[in-house]
């Protein structure tokens, strides 16, 4: 910045409020003295134009305000102008009616331009475009605008009210705090007085228009009169000098006098509050292809019609044309384009509720390598083989598990996956893509080149195998899957193994929705009437922990109606429940067939373990006994399975419980049942009994 300026705005700076604060009095007094005080030449030419520039700025400003109080000020600088031509035109008349005999540079030279360059120094042709503007001004700017205002201060002043009630409402609901409300609540009163002082400064236009009017014909009176009386001109003299003054001085006034009024009109006719009248006019008015196309397609007509300007016409058509097309080719390009990405919050250091993620209860982690096999664009079919193992999970168990979430993990080896439970590792193994797993279903005995591995669901010997390899696999005796597959059958088995634990109280609350859709009565009249829901979600847990399906949903709500009124402990209604479903629980685990053969407890073990779990002082089961029951359980269910028979002991009512939780961990596919969970229909075998030595 120049050092001289510095300087001037160093010397100004404590001075520049006061300066600002007498600016708008001392330029009423300045524009009051114009009225008494003559005059030069010059200075009038200067006012002129300031007046001009003045009203230019009052249009720029009014056509870029968004809300009313962006121009708080209007009201006021609308009075300070129309004094200012006014005072103007007192200062111009005196130098016309003193020195107008002298030529039409006695008012200046502003004057004399407009006197000749505007209507050709035809006094004649200047009284017709100053009538015109007057109407153009009086009767359609100002008489409108006038209208406009005076209904707008109406209408806000009703509107009032309910507006600051609307205030109250917002503070009292708490959306809004108590410095919001004084700023919305003084705003609104001052939009109120805002439109209020419009309509009464509107009549200053409309007297402004009037007073230039009177003031031309007093003008041409009294040149005539002094021009012919005192400087002894004749009437075409008086008409040539003081007329074409008059006129200039008039014109030159009521220039700026419009360009006031129709600010003072674009202030008070605007609608809307968010964008200034140019954005609103060039959105709303041009922004429509298939408007500006139809009026190509009218102009081109017209230009076409013999007897039209042709040239004209059709050059207008084809801005309108073009401007079609390219407003159509700009929203066609907007809606192919991909929408933006949302913008991303604001990082912050402070610690918040939302670093806290919730734990998936279902999760799947990938390395890289699998990416390809949940990405569909990869031709990757893991997501639907998910879904498909959800959809069977809830047809065979009969609740509709959580969405497995799957994401990569780059800590794992590439080829390795992990299955998560609640956030906890429940199973991992790798698997290949582009290669084949060979399971052994026990009875292959040709040996593949591959890589030696088990399968991760059962256990089961396998190898990995390439594609050219599948077929010879397939007639050797091995079940052939590819990668996706072997992952989804891994999560079907971790599914079904903790099934008790994916039913939370979430697919609780759906399943019993689900049941009141198809029951209605019967639910209402259990749940939770009888059984409450957290009971009902343990009974269904107990059940799911041994295997038992919960399909039948409604053998199980009439069981716990018929119960729940003797017991509320959920473990005997689950074995109450479980004597409901024995048909069921039997042929889950044997099929159609109606001969079972079990396993059996010898009758001194059966003995000793029934008052080892029933003992009035609580279950006391030496650890040698329970440890050595654990192997022969085992033993025997491996026997029975290398025979195609199901594992499953069965047991008096009173311990079948206690020792289906004791042998689950020794024997995990040993089923245990109870003498009353087998159906009239079936007999029994005894295949083997677990005893002896132990």
């Amino acid at each position: 910045m120049n050092p001289a300026l510095q300087r001037l705005q160093s010397w100004l700076g404590p001075y520049s409020a006061v300066l600002l604060s007498l600016g708008a009095p001392v330029a009423v007094l300045l524009v009051l003295a114009m009225m008494v005080l003559p005059l030069p030449p010059l200075a009038l030419d200067l006012l002129f134009t300031f007046n001009i520039a003045m009203a230019l700025m009052v249009v720029m400003v009014a056509a870029q305000m968004v809300r009313p109080l962006d121009f708080a000020a209007f009201p006021t600088v609308l009075l300070i102008t129309t004094l200012l031509r006014l005072s103007l035109n007192v200062a111009s008349t005196r130098l016309v009616l003193m020195d107008g005999h002298t030529g039409p540079g006695a008012a200046g030279q502003v004057i004399e331009s407009f006197g000749h360059f505007l209507i050709g120094g035809n006094f004649a042709v200047g009284l017709i475009v100053f009538a015109i503007l007057v109407v153009i001004n009086f009767i359609v700017i100002t008489k409108g605008a006038e209208r406009i205002a005076e209904v707008s201060a109406r209408f806000t002043l009703d509107a009032l009210p309910g507006k600051q009630m609307a205030v109250d409402a917002d503070l009292a609901a708490g959306l809004i705090d108590d410095k919001e409300a004084k700023r919305r609540r003084q705003e609104l009163g001052d939009e109120a007085d805002f439109f209020g002082a419009m309509d009464g400064a509107s009549k200053f236009v409309r007297g402004d228009a009037i007073a230039g009017i009177l003031i031309l014909f007093i003008n041409i009176i009294g040149g005539f009169a002094i021009g012919m009386a005192q400087h002894g001109l004749s009437a075409g003299q008086a008409a040539d000098s003081y007329i074409l003054l008059a006129v200039g001085d008039a014109l030159v006034a009521q220039i700026p006098g419009l360009l006031i009024s129709v600010a003072s009109a674009m202030v008070v006719a605007r609608v809307g509050k968010e964008r200034d009248v140019g954005s609103m006019i060039g959105t709303q008015l041009f922004g429509s292809w298939r408007a500006l196309a139809i009026s190509a397609g009218i102009v081109t007509t017209l230009g076409l019609t013999p007897g039209m300007p042709h040239g004209v016409f059709l050059f207008m058509a084809a801005l309108l044309g073009a401007s079609a097309w390219w407003l159509r080719e700009r929203d066609r390009m907007a809606r192919l384009a991909p929408p933006p990405a949302p913008a991303a919050p604001p990082k912050s250091d402070e610690a918040s509720w939302d670093d806290l993620q919730p734990v998936d209860t279902l999760g799947l982690e990938v390395g890289y390598r699998l990416i390809a096999l949940v990405d569909k664009t990869r031709e990757g079919d893991l997501l639907s083989r998910v879904k498909g193992v959800r959809k069977k999970f809830a047809q065979d168990v009969g609740f509709l598990p959580p969405s497995v979430h799957i994401r990569d993990n780059l800590e794992l080896r590439p080829s390795q996956y992990r299955l998560l439970l609640r956030g906890a590792v429940v199973g991992e193994a790798e698997a290949y893509p582009g290669l084949w797993l060979a399971i052994n279903p026990g009875h292959a005995t040709q040996l593949l080149p591959g890589t030696r591995t088990t399968d991760p669901a059962f256990g089961l010997p396998a190898v990995w195998i390439e594609e050219r390899q599948r077929e010879a696999a397939q007639m050797a005796g091995y079940t052939v899957v590819d990668c996706s597959t072997v992952i989804a059958t891994h999560l079907n088995h971790l599914m079904q193994v903790h099934a008790a634990k994916l039913l939370g109280r979430v697919e609780t609350q759906q399943l019993v929705e689900h049941l009141t859709k198809l029951a209605p009565k019967l639910m209402e009249d259990v749940v939770p009437k009888l059984v409450s829901l957290p009971s009902l979600q343990r009974v269904l847990q107990l059940l799911l922990e041994e295997g038992v399906h919960i399909r039948d949903m409604r053998s199980i709500v009439e069981s716990l109606a018929e119960h729940a009124t003797q017991t509320t402990d959920p473990a005997e209604l689950a074995r109450r429940v479980r004597v409901q479903l024995s048909p069921a629980i039997v042929q889950q685990i044997y099929g159609p067939v109606k001969e079972l053969d079990v396993i059996a407890l010898d009758p001194e073990l059966e003995r000793l373990v029934m008052q080892a779990l029933t003992s009035p002082n609580g279950q006391a089961l030496d650890p040698g006994v329970a440890d050595q029951l654990g192997r022969r359980a085992a033993e025997s269910s491996d026997q029975q399975e290398n025979r195609g028979v199901p594992a499953c002991l069965l047991v008096p009512d009173l311990i079948r419980a206690p020792l289906a939780r004791l042998l689950k961990r020794a024997a995990p596919r040993l089923k245990v049942l109870s003498h009353s969970e087998v159906p009239e229909t079936h007999s029994i075998r005894i295949g083997s009994v677990i005893g002896g030595a132990v």
